[in-house]
């Protein structure tokens, strides 16, 4: 009980499970679509005492040139979590204003949006998929942010280029449209980058957290126009970035490393429809979603075959989705942890 009342919206709020806040016992984590890469790094603390610099330059500029920005369209924040709670924040009136998001995606577009009071226009994928620009804009009414995953978690489906462009040009004037390309690496050729520079409701959400194996680091990049940054840069704490995090992430984006990173997307991709393969040849998978990322997310038969998993030490992440519980997100992990899948794969079904 808490010793004073709590508004209404966090007092009913249903806070968002992350895979790592499930308290789980297991020997090979597939589960958060963290990077089975390791890296090694070299730090100097010689200037700890000091503040860091908010936005630091070295780190800011190398993001730039990675994405083929200005300095100023880019912002620096803890995670790309950071930047949809700063977006929420900053554009949305508690009480008054809302998002539209495209279920099922992320979570924390939801969790944001409830923790600070703001409505939401829950669609369907199916729109976001299959419906033109003017249909998606009339159904998300007068929302104030519009988010789109792409590639999606945990469907994996994506987004062509030319519909969000032709979404933010319907949306214009009303809506940011915020595009969260957590996975882009992935698949690099759907990036909406390039839009932003036709855009200006137009906002590009990037992470050092996958494709750069830095789950640890806590790193993001909200993208967008130096007019729709002007006002988050506001909102945002005053020493967001530790010096350590900044030696870290300026390291990440030399172009050795970028190119290193790329190397590791290469085999990834490749394991990736190994197991994809793997996995529609199944009798224990039902459904095999195709789409991008560093996941795969399947419906499975039986639920008793993923506590099989479970409890042989084998983590991945139950789901459900479309109001069934029978589905599972499987991170693309080392040959060695895809292996232990292969063995669950070829195991008896486990008793229902």
């Amino acid at each position: 009980m808490s010793p004073i009342e709590l508004p209404e919206n966090i007092a009913s709020l249903n806070a968002y499970s992350s895979a790592k806040s499930e308290k789980l016992t297991g020997t090979t984590w597939l589960n958060a679509n963290e990077s089975p890469y390791s890296r090694r790094v070299s730090l100097n603390f010689d200037a700890l005492n000091r503040y860091p610099d908010p936005q630091p330059e070295a780190v800011i500029n190398a993001y730039a040139n990675f994405c083929g920005l200005n300095q100023e369209q880019v912002l620096m924040t803890r995670g790309a979590d950071e930047g949809i709670e700063l977006l929420v924040r900053t554009y949305c009136t508690p009480g008054q204003d809302s998002i539209a998001l495209f279920l099922p995606t992320y979570g924390m577009y939801k969790v944001t949006a409830d923790t600070h009071n703001i409505g939401i226009t829950a669609l369907e994928q199916a729109l976001l998929q299959q419906g033109t620009a003017k249909e998606i804009a009339d159904a998300v009414g007068s929302a104030k942010l519009v988010f789109i995953c792409n590639p999606n978690n945990p469907t994996g489906a994506t987004v062509s280029t030319d519909k969000i462009a032709a979404i933010a040009a319907a949306l214009k004037n009303r809506a940011l449209v915020v595009v969260d390309e957590a996975y882009i690496e992935f698949c690099e050729q759907l990036t909406a980058v390039s839009l932003l520079s036709d855009f200006d409701n137009l906002v590009v959400l990037r992470t050092l957290s996958k494709a750069f194996a830095l789950a640890g680091l806590r790193t993001g990049f909200t993208l967008a126009s130096p007019e729709v940054l002007a006002p988050v840069r506001k909102v945002i704490a005053p020493y967001p970035v530790s010096a350590v995090v900044a030696q870290i992430a300026q390291e990440a984006l030399t172009p050795d490393a970028i190119t290193q990173m790329r190397r590791q997307v290469s085999i990834l991709n490749k394991a990736k429809e190994k197991l994809t393969e793997i996995l529609g040849g199944s009798d224990k998978i039902a459904k095999v979603m195709i789409g991008e990322g560093n996941f795969i997310t399947v419906q499975v038969r039986h639920t008793a075959d993923i506590e099989q998993a479970m409890q042989s030490g084998l983590i991945m992440r139950p789901f459900t989705l479309f109001e069934e519980n029978n589905w599972l997100r499987i991170s693309i992990g080392s040959e060695q942890e895809l292996e232990q899948v292969r063995r669950w794969l070829t195991q008896p079904q486990a008793e229902q």
